[in-house]
C-alpha cells in the first residue's frame, strides 16, 4: 500500500532485485478491506507485465491481494474471482508467490484464505490450499517503523488468532492448539515492550521478532483450525465503517469472550489459556476453571486500554441505530460463526454489539 512505499519499507527489497536485475512492477493502491475491483486492478498489471510470479508485500490487505492476483494472472486461468469464493473451489493453477508481513498481526502470509470486500458491510473469502505461499520471509526490521497503536491492534488481532484457533469448535488438533499456545505465549510477553517502544526504537528489537513469530505460529494455528465469532462480529465493523481489522477485533473479543464464557466448554479452554498470559493474576495457587478463566477474561478487557487502543464502538463511529444491521451482516459470516464454542443466534449478537458501544 502507499503507506508502506512512503515510509520507505519496500526500499531495500527493491534495491535488491534491481541488483540482481529482476524486473518489477509495484501496484500500491491496496486498501485495509481491499475491494474486489483492486485485486482486478492489480490483476490486470501484472498480466499486461506478463508478471512469472508475485510478491506479497505489506499488511494482511496487501498479501490477502497478492494471493488473488497469483490465481487470476496465472497464464491459461479462466476462473473468475466470483467463482472462487467458499472453501475449495479454486481450481486454477497460481504464479510463483511469495509474502513478506511488514505487520505482526495477520498471518496471512502462511494460510490459506483471502478476505475481500464484495459489497457494504459484506466480506467473502476464498479458502484453498493453492493460496499457500512458495515462501514466507519474517524480518522483524520491517515492523520497526509501526506506529504503537498500530503494533497494538495487529498484535491483538494475532492473539484472536491464536484464542480462536485454541477454542475452535470445528477442528481444534493437537497440533493447532500447540501452534496457539506458543503464538499466544510470545504474543503476550512481548506486545506490552513493543508498543511502548515506539517507531524504530532499536529496545524493541528483540520484542519485534517475537511478536512477528508469534503471528506467523497463530496463523499456521487457525489455518488448521479455524476462526469464529470474534472475527464474524469484527467483520461488518471493517467492511461498513472501515475499523481497521486488527482494530474491529480488539473491539469485540472481550465481549466474545464474556459471552463464551458462560459455556462450560469455552470455560474449560480459556482456564487452561490462562495461565500463559495472566499468572500473574492467578499467583501459585490452584485456581478453579471458573476463576481462570474469569482472570482471562479480565486480561482481554483490560489490555486494549492499556495498549492505548479505544475500548467502544463509539469511538468509531458506530451508533445504537447500527446495531441491527451489524448483527444481521455478522450472521451472514456462516463459514465462521459454526466454528465457536458457544452458538451466537441474531439476539446474542445485538447483545454483545450492545455491550461493546
Amino acid at each position: 500500500d502507499r503507506g508502506v512505499l512512503a515510509a520507505g519499507i519496500l526500499d531495500g527489497a527493491a534495491e535488491s532485485l534491481r541488483r540482481s536485475q529482476i524486473a518489477f512492477e509495484v501496484y500500491d493502491e491496496t486498501v485495509a478491506d481491499p475491494p474486489a475491483d483492486q485485486v482486478h486492478a492489480a490483476a490486470g498489471q501484472a498480466r499486461a507485465m506478463r508478471a512469472d510470479g508475485v510478491v506479497g508485500f505489506g499488511g494482511g490487505s496487501s498479501m490477502d491481494i497478492a494471493k488473488l492476483v497469483a490465481l487470476l494472472a496465472s497464464p491459461g486461468c479462466t476462473q473468475p474471482l466470483d467463482d472462487m469464493f467458499g472453501v475449495g473451489n479454486v481450481r486454477a493453477a497460481r504464479l510463483p508467490l511469495v509474502q513478506v508481513p511488514t505487520t505482526a498481526g495477520t498471518g496471512s502470509e502462511v494460510t490459506p484464505i483471502a478476505i475481500i470486500t464484495t459489497a457494504p458491510g459484506t466480506k467473502q473469502g476464498v479458502v484453498s490450499p493453492q493460496l499457500l505461499p512458495d515462501l514466507a520471509v519474517l524480518d522483524g526490521e520491517l515492523t520497526a517503523s509501526l506506529p504503537p497503536h498500530v503494533a497494538a491492534a495487529t498484535g491483538i488481532d494475532a492473539m484472536v488468532h491464536a484464542i480462536e484457533a485454541y477454542t475452535s469448535h470445528r477442528l481444534k488438533n493437537p497440533l493447532s492448539d500447540l501452534l496457539a499456545r506458543e503464538a499466544l505465549s510470545l504474543l503476550g510477553a512481548n506486545i506490552a515492550a513493543v508498543c511502548a517502544a515506539g517507531e524504530g526504537q532499536p529496545a524493541g528489537a528483540e520484542a519485534r521478532g517475537a511478536m512477528l513469530l508469534g503471528s506467523c505460529y497463530a496463523g499456521l494455528a487457525f489455518a488448521n483450525a479455524p476462526v469464529a465469532a470474534v472475527h464474524a462480529l469484527a467483520y461488518p465493523l471493517g467492511s461498513t465503517f472501515h475499523v481497521p481489522h486488527g482494530l474491529s477485533n480488539s473491539l469485540m473479543l472481550p465481549h466474545v469472550l464474556d459471552f463464551n464464557a458462560r459455556s462450560e466448554q469455552a470455560t474449560s479452554l480459556y482456564a487452561e489459556l490462562a495461565p500463559i498470559v495472566c499468572s500473574r493474576q492467578l499467583g501459585e495457587c490452584a485456581a478453579s476453571a471458573a476463576v481462570a478463566a474469569g482472570a482471562f477474561v479480565d486480561h482481554f478487557a483490560r489490555l486494549p486500554a492499556e495498549l492505548g487502543l479505544p475500548t467502544t464502538l463509539r469511538e468509531v463511529g458506530v451508533a445504537e441505530a447500527d446495531i441491527g444491521s451489524l448483527a444481521a451482516n455478522a450472521m451472514l459470516q456462516t463459514r465462521l460463526l459454526p466454528n465457536n464454542p458457544r452458538e451466537v443466534h441474531l439476539d446474542d449478537a445485538e447483545r454483545i454489539y450492545r455491550a461493546a458501544l
